[in-house]
């Protein structure tokens, strides 16, 4: 659903033929999950708090290459609020110089998206050395166009399944959303290409309505924020829970210790609550709250963001 880690399209379309397996014990679609997506048993995805309905699952094969997909939606009513889209490739002495270039030639030379500078991508940190890669960004996009009319044409057959789904359930999407991307690739990892995206509808943050639409136009795009001051408090707090996630990826997937990112400086909630409001203050803590709850800050985490939020 998120428009950087389709990219694996890419990757898959220099092959000329895909088998898909739609038989996975694990899950099934429209399945409710609360607590964590279990991949295999060295990657779980912890999930925020509430329920999950899995609307895209897929197994794909090719000559020994695997990968799984999964993406779930949270739901209010019939609009989707909430998102996670979770990949795993396995690649392990499959074709490996020409995967490994294929990766880095996606996920760097893509001229569409990727883990580089764009204007809409609020911070891109990555890491990159030989077959290696650690990348995260957080961007705003409108995810109809990024779903339905992507940009780039090789994404437009892609996500069929979550696609009929949506049509066949009448289901809205926000007209704008924050996401963030996760990425991680190494040979020393067992030939493992990990990628994990979240999107939020930010009105569930607590920001209010977009009156532009287009991305360049955006509140959230960067050359803008500067003007909208609650967007750009909305942006700061998404950017600070999307940086813990990214600790917590690179924990689950066990990233060796010189591939970590350091995102230590956006450090959570770190904004300006002068000009908030007493019942404003009260839905920031309990959002604090949540997230200790869900397993994304610690209880030291949990005591600083909540201390400068009071003080």
């Amino acid at each position: 659903m998120k428009k950087t880690f389709k990219i694996y399209i890419f990757f898959l379309a220099i092959m000329f033929f895909i088998q898909s397996d739609a038989h996975t014990k694990e899950y099934k679609i429209n399945d409710i999950l609360k607590n964590n997506l279990i991949i295999n048993k060295n990657f779980q995805i912890l999930l925020p708090p509430g329920e999950w309905i899995l609307a895209e699952k897929e197994r794909e094969y090719f000559y020994g290459l695997t990968s799984k997909i999964f993406t779930l939606v949270k739901l209010e009513g019939k609009k989707i609020i909430e998102s996670i889209e979770v990949l795993e490739i396995k690649t392990a002495g499959i074709y490996e110089g020409l995967v490994n270039q294929a990766i880095y030639e996606a996920l760097f030379k893509n001229k569409y998206d990727g883990c580089y500078e764009r204007p809409e991508y609020s911070i891109v940190r990555f890491y990159l050395k030989g077959n290696t890669h650690n990348c995260f960004l957080v961007y705003h996009s409108d995810m109809y166009k990024d779903l339905f009319t992507p940009d780039d044409p090789e994404l437009k057959s892609s996500n069929s399944q979550l696609k009929k789904w949506i049509k066949e359930n009448n289901i809205e999407l926000p007209k704008v959303a924050l996401f963030s991307n996760h990425s991680y690739f190494s040979r020393f990892s067992a030939g493992k290409w990990y990628m994990l995206s979240y999107a939020v509808d930010p009105e569930t943050l607590g920001a209010p309505k977009n009156k532009f639409i287009d991305e360049s136009g955006s509140e959230y795009h960067r050359n803008n924020i500067g003007n909208y001051p609650k967007f750009k408090d909305i942006m700061t707090n998404w950017i600070s829970l999307s940086a813990q996630r990214h600790k917590n990826f690179e924990n689950s997937i066990g990233v060796k210790t010189n591939h970590i990112l350091e995102l230590d400086d956006l450090s959570p909630f770190m904004i300006d609550y002068n000009n908030y409001t007493h019942d404003e203050i009260v839905i920031k803590i309990k959002q604090l709250n949540e997230l200790y709850k869900s397993g994304v800050l610690t209880k030291e985490e949990f005591d600083k963001a909540k201390n400068i939020i009071l003080n």
